[in-house]
């Protein structure tokens, strides 16, 4: 399969094409929080190429392997950390796994467990390609000791076991930025197709929170995240689509669906103004194309989860 025709995958959707186990996995949470022993790689592993829809955090503290991120490769090392996001193309391989964790989360569950502006500060998680940070003992013994708690977390039965894990993520998100990414500037340019990758995400993400809390009324089209960069509508297209496996109608779907899901949640705010908010003519119009996206209606998504 070539880059350009591979679909983005759910870390479940992955784990069921290279045959491994999934029992740990739930497909509906938008977080999973996995230690790789208990996946059943049969080592030495390598896999097929793949692009993930999801962030993930790999916590090694003892294996060894490889990771390929678009054309970077990276050493996975006893002590290091790495941090990944949203459809870069890439592979990876273990040649040892004695303790590793791994915790891949979706933009709905940050919004819904975390912050509904959890971009803002932590801006890190907006990068595409982050080179791998090696701890300290010191600080890893902390790091492992939030991971461990968030593991135990998932693993459990309570209806508010997602809220804590949030709670608990926060506190794991505040640490790494405190000891890696303090200064850390999403807008740095590694190369030109990155840095416009970057810089659409960026407007992304700040224009569906003008939009959230009223600030504009005014929806963006493909023209106007163009416009943004001085660049041709179809040389932006172009560009996104290379580098993340999506196109840029599909970016803007998955944003409104999670601004969407996000307010239907966290607000009281009616149906009827969420679909205004969100550039909808009219809430029959939303409750379509929310539908169309989720399989499930915005009336029974927030009746969900105001039984969580």
């Amino acid at each position: 399969m070539s880059k350009k025709d591979m679909t983005t995958k759910t870390l479940y959707d992955l784990y069921i094409e290279l045959g491994v186990s999934v029992d740990m996995l739930d497909p509906k949470a938008g977080i999973a929080v996995v230690n790789l022993n208990d996946v059943g790689f049969e080592l030495p592993y390598k896999s097929p190429p793949f692009r993930p829809n999801y962030f993930s955090f790999l916590f090694v503290k003892k294996g060894s392997g490889q990771y390929t991120i678009d054309d970077h490769d990276f050493t996975a090392e006893p002590g290091s950390i790495y941090f990944t996001n949203p459809s870069n193309y890439r592979t990876f391989e273990w040649n040892a796994i004695e303790e590793v964790y791994l915790i891949c989360f979706d933009e709905t569950f940050l919004k819904e467990n975390v912050h509904q502006d959890v971009f803002n500060e932590f801006s890190f998680l907006l990068t595409e390609t982050i080179q791998p940070k090696i701890l300290n003992i010191e600080f890893y013994n902390q790091i492992e000791q939030l991971y461990l708690l968030i593991h135990k977390e998932y693993l459990g039965t309570s209806r508010y076991k997602y809220r804590t894990i949030g709670s608990l993520f926060v506190v794991l998100l505040i640490k790494i930025k405190e000891f890696f990414w303090e200064d850390y500037n999403p807008i740095y340019e590694g190369n030109r197709s990155s840095q416009i990758v970057k810089d659409f995400k960026r407007t992304l993400e700040q224009h569906y929170r003008d939009l959230s809390s009223g600030k504009t009324q005014v929806v963006f089209r493909v023209q106007d995240y163009a416009n943004a960069q001085n660049l041709h509508p179809n040389y932006l297209s172009t560009v996104i689509k290379t580098k993340t496996g999506k196109p840029i109608a599909t970016w803007i779907a998955d944003k409104t669906i999670s601004e969407a899901k996000s307010l239907l949640q966290n607000s009281t705010v009616s149906i009827k103004e969420i679909a205004y908010l969100l550039g909808f003519s009219e809430a029959a119009h939303f409750s379509n194309y929310f539908k169309k996206h989720t399989n499930t209606s915005p009336v029974l998504y927030r009746k969900e989860q105001t039984l969580k």
